[in-house]
């Protein structure tokens, strides 16, 4: 969204406390279109008879029923095994299966609470009696708020969190006074996004019903099927519609929010430096122009310890999506049959379910528009090719981007085509295609050279389980299935209609994903080199040689780019080439192993890229794709500048950050802000680029700023993160 066009929204609408989020209509709310739990069938239900006397259905790990797509589930950030105490005065429990419903129900919320807001509330407030843990607001995101929430009224905030900055403020901040009013709007906003607080409603003649919910899923991981997996760790708290355009609705998801009915073994917390990671991360994609789920708030829970590889502190994090549905949501309707298992279970298939879910991604998400839904028309076959067409392009602006995933299970794979569950990731620093970012990928599944490859394999997966449905579809003359479609089906019949329905559109698929990989990649790559018109010979001539040099040379993949940024066609055409070997110094100073070099060598190898890449700009210099612009020259760096970080989210930043983060709130979360702001403008010239003055002369916010744009400590490079978070 346009930045000026953002600040006019936010300035005419009329803000609200989170409590007062609107709902929107029936028809666009997920769980009242999907099948859920049979033991959690309703949210009045849930509210007056599984909280108070079955709460454990949530927490206890179990297969839900094969029809379910979700269960309704209340966010309880606690310790896991559950330390429950004993009767105090002492005494002998009879019932202790009823004791232990009885503990879990009084740390529930479930208690009718007052809301903040004068307005008259979509939902009403629920908090626990016997749960109140310290709970600090360390991060709320003004991109994501701008961008999907401009109507949230976030109180005193950002005033709490202080001013953002890396380096100690020379003058102790004044502490601002706020209002009660904000102070109340802002602790709601805190309580409702790290659990303590939970917003509800059964039916009633003012509005939807609403509750909390995870979604079922299943999936391959690693190349494995793992079977019924789902939101171990995620709960959708809200939806709620923006307030420009009431078709796109908004779902706000905690993630650590404690154990759901697909937590298998684990805890369902999330540590604070996994979250800081996805929090930072997700708006810095968002900046690149990269597909991704958004982040809205960092809350930290010091108090209550987690156990990894360390003993570490929860914190919930709070992320925005339109949808957070995945491929693994249809393999869990439709599983492969003759596949390998591990895992916890899986239920057979249900295919009334994968048509419902089918129909409401088809319609209501993806909005597909090559179907007329009046006339019947078969989606199938147009679903599986838009969600292929939306990964091959996210796909391809990782690859442009050095981004790596890191975990490309199917269960991670968005069906919008949005990066999601930011886990063990990596920027490049220095560029190496085969490089592994998650130290538990042995075997290189996911390295960054076959992310597309990975990306093909999974919508192979989505393939596979909508084929019945594509098949059957195919089998009507092109036309939709109606509810009961397979209940009467015989074996032989769903065989035959997944055999039809895996071949009929495999090839045009991978040929979508083929071609649209590679037009995306292209065109990103141009952008970054500064030019704009298509040339087929591009990627062979000047991308794939740039790219070998690079890892040939252990060179900075963004930073590279960046100092390509300032290359001008003006060099090559100087007599003396000392202008020349000097930017090529420059661009050779972004190793850790200059000593390995041999920079005659390299010099040469330089000079004879530059000159083809010099001849490819001159092609454009009075073509019609710059006709409107005054200055070729200055047009042309300007639009490379705005393709090519100076500030990227490296992994010695992130590293660092989270230690300060972790051994000092109040200076940590000012840091945090910066880095956030930075992220949220990586094309800015941070750390006065461009300027020759020496770092120690610079002030020391701005010194800050160019260490933070820099390369790192050596013994960073590649570093790998694990999927423990």
């Amino acid at each position: 969204m346009n930045v000026l066009r953002a600040r006019f929204i936010m300035a005419n609408f009329c803000k609200v406390p989170i409590s007062s989020l609107p709902l929107p209509p029936s028809s666009h709310i997920v769980t009242h279109n999907l099948t859920p739990d049979p033991v959690t069938p309703s949210p009045a239900e849930f509210l007056s008879h599984v909280l108070p006397n079955k709460p454990s259905l949530q927490r206890r790990a179990r297969l839900l029923s094969k029809e379910a797509h979700f269960s309704y589930v209340n966010p309880m950030p606690l310790e896991f095994p559950y330390e429950i105490t004993p009767p105090d005065p002492p005494a002998v429990i009879e019932d202790k299966a009823g004791y232990i419903e009885q503990w879990l129900s009084e740390r529930e919320a479930r208690h009718s609470s007052q809301v903040s807001s004068q307005i008259q509330p979509s939902l009403s407030k629920y908090t626990s009696k016997l749960r109140d843990r310290k709970r600090e607001l360390i991060g709320l995101s003004e991109t994501c708020l701008r961008d999907c929430l401009p109507h949230l009224d976030v109180g005193d905030a950002f005033e709490v969190l202080g001013k953002p900055a890396l380096a100690p403020l020379i003058e102790e901040e004044v502490a601002s006074i706020s209002s009660p009013e904000a102070e109340a709007i802002r602790q709601e906003l805190v309580d409702v996004l790290s659990g303590h607080a939970v917003l509800m409603a059964s039916e009633s003649s003012s509005g939807p019903s609403f509750a909390p919910w995870s979604a079922r899923y299943s999936g391959h991981q690693f190349g494995v099927w793992a079977g019924q997996l789902g939101d171990g760790r995620a709960i959708s708290i809200h939806v709620t519609p923006h307030p420009e355009d009431a078709e796109t609705t908004y779902e706000l998801q905690l993630k650590g929010a404690g154990r759901t009915p697909f937590s298998r073994t684990a805890d369902g917390l999330a540590v604070l430096r996994s979250s800081i990671r996805e929090y930072l991360c997700s708006e810095a994609m968002y900046a690149l122009s990269i597909p991704t789920t958004r982040s809205l708030s960092l809350i930290s829970l010091p108090d209550l310890p987690v156990t990894r590889e360390r003993t570490e502190t929860a914190c919930i994090f709070t992320r925005v999506a339109e949808t957070f549905i995945r491929i693994g949501n249809f393999e869990a309707l439709s599983p492969p049959s003759n596949s390998f298992f591990l895992g916890g279970g899986q239920q057979d298939a249900d295919y009334e379910a994968l048509r419902q879910l089918g129909e409401w991604t088809a319609r209501r998400v993806l909005k597909l528009e090559g179907v007329d839904w009046e006339a019947g028309d078969a989606w199938g076959k147009e679903l599986l090719f838009d969600v292929a067409r939306r990964n091959a392009r996210m796909v391809a602006a990782w690859q442009a981007y050095g981004f790596m995933h890191g975990v490309m299970n199917t269960d991670n794979i968005s069906i919008l085509g949005l990066t999601i569950d930011y886990g063990p990731f990596a920027f490049m620093d220095v560029f190496d295609s085969y490089h592994i970012c998650n130290h538990s990928d042995g075997e290189g599944r996911y390295a960054y050279k076959y992310q597309p490859n990975m990306i093909v394999y999974a919508c192979r997966a989505l393939l596979d389980a909508l084929s019945p449905l594509i098949g059957a579809e195919a089998a009507q003359g092109n036309k939709a299935v109606q509810p009961g479609w397979a209940s009467s089906a015989t074996p032989e019949t769903l065989v035959s209609w997944r055999t039809v329905g895996k071949h009929l559109p495999k090839v045009e698929m991978e040929q979508i994903l083929e071609e649209t990989c590679a037009t995306e990649y292209a065109n990103l790559m141009r952008k970054r080199l500064g030019l704009r018109r298509q040339e087929k010979t591009d990627q062979r001539e000047i991308v794939q040689p740039l790219l070998d040099m690079m890892e040939a040379q252990r060179l900075d993949f963004h930073g590279t780019f960046r100092r390509l940024v300032f290359f001008h066609t003006g060099m090559m055409k100087e007599d003396n080439n000392e202008r020349m070997e000097t930017f090529i110094k420059g661009i050779l100073s972004g190793t850790p192993d200059p000593d390995r070099m041999d920079h005659g060598k390299v010099t040469e190898a330089w000079m004879a890229w530059l000159d083809k890449y010099n001849a490819r700009i001159e092609s454009e210099r009075h073509g019609e794709e710059w006709a409107s612009e005054a200055d070729f020259d200055s047009a042309r760096q300007d639009a490379a500048k705005s393709a090519n970080p100076r500030f990227v989210l490296r992994q010695w930043v992130l590293e660092e950050l989270i230690k300060k983060v972790e051994r000092d709130h109040d200076s940590g979360k000012r840091i945090m802000a910066k880095v956030m702001q930075m992220a949220c403008k990586p094309f800015e010239p941070w750390g006065a680029e461009g300027d020759d003055t020496p770092s120690d002369d610079l002030p020391a916010e701005i010194r800050e700023e160019r260490r933070l744009c820099g390369l790192g400590d050596k013994r960073l490079l590649g570093f790998q993160c694990s999927c423990s978070s």
